[in-house]
């Protein structure tokens, strides 16, 4: 798969490149130039020295010199100066007074073989010589001064070229060679596939829907949790689109100079309009398109609500953008501005939930296509264990347990490798059982034999998959259940034998131990927090009837608010803490009440632990007596269709740790969904 940009069409501006490094001689200019410079001044005067270095003789020693014959020519000058040269070679100087230059003196030069030249005086010196002394002292200058001017050009041609580069959009171009994904690569999800499917066969075909009057949607924005597919989908519908993709990270438009971000939409938007039809995508759009602050705002971002203006006028403005269809994807709709999410911007709103059982056994089964599978993996089963994991999820436990095939030096997984790699994702790594002392490895099995047992005798609960003491990250010891079905509505004998099982590693340190111990701490605060959203939010309250107080809306579409309001009063709050309490005591009243009924069982099951520190849920049900439930109990509600998402459990500390995200907290469940209409 490659993602080389296609060049833009005939007309379009060249896409600017990173200018050239600058060549290594550049480096050396300012050092030669000052050495020549240094070199000029100290040479220039020596070799000036030199050629006027002349001996001055007197007129009388001149003529000595001359009887001698010492001088062998001399040029004489209409006013008298002479100048010649001796036969030792040097030269000298002398002034011949004028009225005494006649023929007396020629006659004695003559006689000693002098060679005689005359010329006429000369007023000035030598221009050549002149302008050769100023272009050897001004050169360096004028030198210094053109590279600094040119070095200048330079570094402002290469600022102009990256500021012209500000405004330019980020975005990649697939036109040509596109990405090798396609639908069939996206396991589940066949609603949402259908309906981007259904843009992008009205790019290829629009004289279809032009003969029934339809428009083609605007935008489409792709909403859900992180890790469920959206940039996935995104690279299906470029592999199988026949028109140009465009594809851009919201956070990429708005950076430290003031304009950028309108400029880069418009830029896009431009790009565009020039390969109609076409589809744009932009990743993370809340990155861009978030809610603009009102007046007088104490937080505000003018750069970030400039460019969103400009992104809401070019997707619906006063010139309508023909051929173009946005395609977004976000897990933060509730930050999104609602100028943007009406329809005309983004006419389509297309939720992608956690997958569902189905689901996820076809996205495991993509992420399981290179790998060798043992004779006892059943998919369906390693989905059943993964409630509330999204395909990213799936694909991180896939690899988590071929890295536990390698550590074994086997080629080929097999089912306790997937077991394994699950309890490495929710729990943490696994330690050796030395970490615990004698008598807390007792109480650590009596603690998990009280979950399994209150699991295995509640006919709503789901089934009992395997119990351990073995230590996994925070976690002493875990109780898995798996669920047998995709629930979708949570009946109240769900809800209060689920609160049952969660307190049931205290009620049985209650019933062997005698008393209880700290291990049962995330157990009760899960419990609290499930027993707090059936009297406030599911309306499952006696004392306060049918009224419901929501804690908030959820952010990245995973949870509570961090910050809420109370809507109600203080009496009302002591009531629900009241209803609180109560349902916790019931709850473990019940436990108690089955586990002193079966302690012969619990305290095998507990010796069992000890010897073996995992247990399988099938020696469970064979300690009890029944076989362990294979089809779902009888009279539960399910609902026709999946309306909600499912948190993802976390770790536990010493206690139950369901793969079952019942409803409650960050214990191991998510706020059950609503019924669908």
């Amino acid at each position: 798969m490659t993602k080389k940009a296609q060049p833009p069409p005939p007309g379009d501006r060249p896409t600017p490149t990173a200018p050239p490094p600058p060549p290594a001689w550049r480096h050396w200019l300012w050092p030669l130039a000052i050495v020549l410079a240094i070199g000029l001044w100290t040479v220039l005067p020596g070799l000036q020295s030199t050629q006027t270095q002349k001996v001055n003789l007197t007129y009388s020693t001149f003529l000595t010199d001359v009887d001698a014959g010492k001088v062998k020519s001399v040029t004489i000058k209409g006013d008298g100066e002479t100048n010649g040269t001796l036969t030792s070679g040097r030269r000298f100087t002398t002034v011949v007074p004028v009225q005494l230059a006649g023929d007396q003196l020629l006659t004695r030069l003559e006689k000693k073989h002098v060679e005689v030249t005359a010329s006429q005086p000369s007023s000035a010196p030598s221009s050549g010589s002149q302008v050769l002394s100023w272009i050897l002292l001004l050169g360096p200058v004028v030198l210094i001064f053109w590279f600094w001017r040119r070095l200048s050009k330079g570094g402002a041609a290469q600022m102009s070229g990256a500021l012209g580069g500000v405004g330019r959009s980020r975005v990649k171009v697939f036109d040509a060679e596109r990405p090798q994904t396609t639908f069939a690569d996206v396991a589940g999800y066949v609603g949402v596939k259908s309906e981007i499917a259904e843009v992008v066969d009205f790019l290829r075909r629009p004289e279809r829907y032009r003969r029934a009057g339809a428009m083609a949607p605007r935008g489409v924005l792709m909403v859900g949790p992180p890790g469920t597919g959206k940039t996935l989908l995104a690279r299906a519908v470029a592999g199988e689109a026949e028109v140009p993709f465009l594809s851009v990270v919201g956070s990429s438009f708005v950076e430290m100079f003031v304009g950028v971000g309108a400029a880069r939409v418009r830029d896009l938007f431009a790009e565009a309009r020039k390969r109609a039809p076409v589809i744009v995508f932009v990743d993370e759009i809340d990155a861009l398109g978030g809610r603009r602050g009102a007046a007088g705002a104490v937080v505000s971002n003018d750069e970030r609500e400039q460019t969103l203006n400009q992104l809401l006028a070019e997707m619906d403005g006063f010139e309508a953008a023909e051929g173009i269809v946005v395609l977004a994807a976000t897990n933060r709709p509730e930050v999104l501005d609602p100028a943007l999410l009406r329809p005309g911007r983004f006419d389509r709103q297309v939720t992608i939930p956690l997958p569902t059982l189905a689901e996820r056994t076809a996205i495991l089964a993509v992420h399981c296509q290179d790998k060798h599978l043992g004779a006892d993996v059943d998919l369906e089963r390693v989905a059943r264990g993964t409630p509330g994991f999204s395909g990213a999820d799936l694909a991180n436990l896939a690899n988590e347990a071929a890295i536990v095939a390698v550590r074994a030096e086997r080629a080929e997984l097999s089912a306790d490798d997937f077991d394994a790699a699950r309890d490495r994702i929710l729990l943490g790594r696994r330690e050796g059982s030395n970490v615990l002392l004698p008598a807390e490895k007792e109480a650590v099995a009596v603690h998990e034999a009280g979950h399994a047992l209150v699991a295995a005798l509640s006919p709503s609960a789901d089934p009992v998959a395997k119990v351990t003491i073995l230590p996994a990250g925070q976690a002493l010891g875990v109780t898995e259940q798996l669920p047998l079905v995709e629930r979708h509505l949570y009946g109240e004998d769900f809800l209060s034998q689920t609160l049952a099982v969660r307190l049931g590693g205290r009620a049985a340190e209650l019933v062997v131990l005698g008393q209880g111990s700290t291990g049962a701490a995330n157990d009760l605060a899960g419990a609290t927090e499930l027993a707090t959203k059936m009297v406030r939010e599911f309306g499952l309250s006696r004392a306060l009837g049918p009224v419901g107080y929501p804690q908030g809306g959820s952010v990245f579409l995973g949870g509570g608010a961090a910050m809420s309001s109370r809507p109600f009063a203080e009496a009302t709050q002591a009531a629900i803490d009241a209803e609180v309490a109560r349902l916790l005591r019931e709850a473990e009243q019940h436990a108690t009440d089955l586990l002193t009924r079966h302690r012969a069982q619990l305290e095998e099951l507990a010796h069992l632990l000890v010897k073996h520190e995992t247990v399988d849920g099938t020696a469970v049900y064979g300690l009890l007596g029944t076989e362990p439930p294979s089809t779902h109990p009888p009279g539960e509600t399910i609902a026709p269709r999946r309306v909600t998402v499912t948190k993802k459990p976390t770790q536990h500390r010493t206690g139950h740790a369901s793969a079952t995200p019942p409803p409650g907290g960050d214990g191991t469940g998510g706020t059950p969904p609503a019924a669908a209409p």
